[in-house]
């Protein structure tokens, strides 16, 4: 029996409740969370944005040691710290096949299959993004679990599965961004910080943060913002006069809204990129002209958990940790206990903070 914050039906409040979990079974791998990180995209799951079979344990960023494993798990053991990866890729489906691991069409299905039961009346629960990462402990699928490197906080290591992956992701796969370029980043919250980071490591040359709040200016700027706006509808028009009325190279959206999305589009130079790794709803149209589109030759792209591969990309990161080029618990603004977490939610849906972390 551990406690766990479950979601009894879409737009409800969480709750913590006992709930019971099974040995692990062939392929499978149980873990004491140690941190789970409150992402925007456990709020997308709670409010229907993603689907989710409810009633469900969300919580999908998270780190911890493995208690057991099932037959067949080789790849870890009980005892060794790890990282759990909410989009394990399956390696033979047709995206897979093209070298494209975070499109895998496999990677969401455990997710839609009953992994505990409710200790109060038995009923099932499925994991939210196949992790259930608010429980004090978790069973996966061995593909959701990824060895910690050495030298990498097991409590803040928590943010390497999806923030940081998404965010550095972001920057060196999806946008390409390159020495020198300038670079316009819209929404500062644990993504947005993983951004502003990974663009300093990727040497770009100016780098401007946007925001909602000016209360977090500071925690751009620590990141590795030269530069920092309130967003508003004359953001663009800001952005083109920073640099010299032509636009940035680059702007990445973290948000997931359609008037940001339109901002970033609008702050890049002609040829420009714009990269949108916010989740937005299907409610959220974004409109261009036929004329803007030919006439600005800027691309438009999405992109999802940072284009990672996060076997290959977790190794890169945890080098730039232990070198000191990145930060994660200077990404986080709250850390809390698990009966927090709806008072985190309705933090992040005020956009205030960076990233809040359930300690358990």
């Amino acid at each position: 029996m551990v406690r766990a914050a479950f979601l009894s039906a879409l737009n409800a409040p969480l709750t913590v409740e006992d709930i019971e979990l099974p040995e692990p079974g062939p392929g499978q791998v149980r873990v004491r969370l140690a941190a789970a990180g409150v992402c925007r995209s456990d709020l997308s799951l709670s409010n229907g944005t993603l689907r989710q079979p409810v009633p469900a344990v969300l919580g999908h960023e998270g780190a911890g040691t493995v208690v057991a494993v099932g037959e067949g798990v080789g790849h870890v053991a009980p005892g060794d710290p790890v990282v759990l990866n909410w989009a394990p890729a399956c390696g033979s489906c047709h995206f897979c096949g093209l070298g494209e691991p975070w499109l895998c069409a496999n990677s969401g299905a455990a997710a839609t299959t009953p992994y505990a039961r409710l200790a109060s009346d038995g009923g099932d629960l499925y994991p939210g993004l196949g992790t259930a990462a608010f429980a004090e402990e978790t069973v996966v699928a061995a593909g959701a679990v990824l060895p910690l490197p050495d030298g990498v906080p097991l409590v803040d290591a928590a943010l390497l599965g999806c923030a940081m992956l998404t965010g550095y992701g972001a920057v060196h796969h999806a946008a390409a961004i390159r020495t020198g370029e300038t670079l316009a980043v819209f929404g500062i919250g644990g993504v947005g910080l993983a951004v502003l980071q990974s663009a300093r490591i990727a040497g770009a040359a100016r780098i401007i943060a946007v925001d909602a709040s000016a209360a977090k200016e500071e925690l751009a700027r620590a990141a590795g913002a030269t530069d920092f706006l309130v967003a508003g509808e004359g953001t663009a028009k800001e952005i083109r006069g920073l640099t010299g009325g032509y636009g940035t190279d680059a702007a990445i959206e973290c948000v997931g809204r359609a008037d940001t999305i339109r901002a970033a589009w609008s702050s890049t130079r002609r040829g420009g990129r714009t990269t949108v790794v916010g989740i937005g709803g299907q409610d959220q149209k974004v409109t261009f002209t036929a004329l803007e589109i030919f006439y600005f030759g800027r691309t438009l792209s999405g992109c999802v958990y940072g284009n990672c591969d996060p076997v290959k990309d977790l190794p890169v990161l945890a080098e730039h940790i232990r070198a000191g080029r990145l930060d994660l618990s200077g990404m986080v603004t709250d850390r809390i206990g698990l009966d927090g977490i709806s008072t985190a939610f309705e933090a992040m849906t005020a956009g205030r903070g960076g990233r809040t972390l359930v300690v358990f």
